[in-house]
């Protein structure tokens, strides 16, 4: 199973549109993932009718009319893994060890917020995922996004792709 994992999409605020090699990922994918700050319902709406299958969460710069279309904490499993996506995760020092007790039924947590990819397992064995941002870098080099595969053994295999810096 191909997945698609983004955050903090910020149309129009930070980006047009989303770049074409991420519209070239979702159609790809069998599940595209997003971690919360879209900005804008028509960004909602056309990732939602370009994908196969998408979760989805809302974010802290989403308004009420996002907010009615999805939860602040979307829970799924795929391929033999529960997934919970949620926005905000709090301050990176101690990041796994809150999460792990927030989300001790949760395999993998994909969250976004700060536009800084990370990828790491707690010492529980929580796998924590942000995509960074496909359309703002903030202080990265690079905008990002990530895409995953689960095996037949349900072992979550992670990509982190960079992405040009939007005009």
């Amino acid at each position: 199973m191909d997945l698609l994992l983004i955050s903090d999409t910020h149309i129009p605020k930070r980006a047009r549109d989303l770049p074409a090699t991420l519209w070239a990922a979702v159609e790809r994918a069998d599940v595209v993932i997003h971690a919360g700050d879209w900005v804008d319902l028509a960004s909602y709406e056309a990732l939602e009718a370009r994908s196969a299958r998408l979760i989805a969460c809302w974010g802290n710069n989403d308004g009420d009319d996002l907010r009615a279309r999805m939860p602040e904490r979307a829970d799924v499993v795929l391929g033999g893994l529960r997934f919970t996506v949620t926005h905000e995760t709090g301050a990176a020092t101690g990041r796994e060890k809150r999460m792990s007790a927030a989300y001790p039924d949760t395999d993998v947590l994909v969250f976004g917020h700060s536009h800084i990819p990370w990828d790491t397992t707690s010492e529980t064995g929580l796998r924590l995922l942000n995509p960074g941002s496909p359309t703002d870098r903030r202080r990265q080099p690079h905008c990002t996004y990530m895409t995953a595969t689960i095996g037949d053994d349900s072992v979550l295999h992670v990509q982190l792709h960079r992405l040009p810096v939007p005009a």
